[in-house]
């Protein structure tokens, strides 16, 4: 899965080969800069309690936790190439991942649930915060998804 970039068909027209790395880590960092932008507006557009609960920040930073906790560990390292040592080796990059991963659609689900359960069926009549707190969510955890598996680790070594 970490060769989606290969398989588009603008690969002739663009040498991702040198510039695959960058590319991903660039759109990364937008995706997860967006994410934190919406949801900075949101508070400082609802200030008040009564309109944008700032309990609900939890979920971002969760979703940033995540975020780390997923591209902390290489490709090899869950493969087991190039890590056979350390606190459990292959198999706790492995649990690693998956708690990261965990805690990334965890994160997702629980902003839906804060949309959806805080203010569409409430029917507020302010909604702005409940989606901002969903599409920072999903900006970062998309983001998260193209630094894992948008860069190639061929270039590292």
């Amino acid at each position: 899965m970490s060769g989606f970039l290969e398989s588009l068909r603008c690969s002739e027209c663009v040498d991702w080969g040198e510039k695959r790395n960058t590319i991903a880590s660039v759109a990364a960092g937008v995706l997860f800069f967006t994410g934190w932008w919406i949801i900075i507006d949101a508070a400082v557009k609802y200030p008040e309690v009564e309109d944008f609960n700032h309990s609900y920040h939890a979920c971002g930073v969760i979703a940033t936790l995540a975020f780390l906790m997923i591209n902390a560990v290489s490709n090899g390292q869950v493969r087991g190439d190039s890590y056979s040592e350390g606190c459990l080796g292959q198999t706790g990059a492995r649990i690693w991942l998956f708690i990261g991963f965990m805690m990334a659609f965890g994160s997702l689900i629980a902003s839906m649930w804060i949309l959806f359960g805080g203010y569409v069926v409430k029917e507020k009549a302010v909604v702005y915060p409940g989606i901002a707190v969903f599409f920072q969510n999903a900006f970062i955890f998309f983001g998260g998804l193209v630094f894992k598996f948008g860069r190639t680790e061929d270039l590292w070594q």
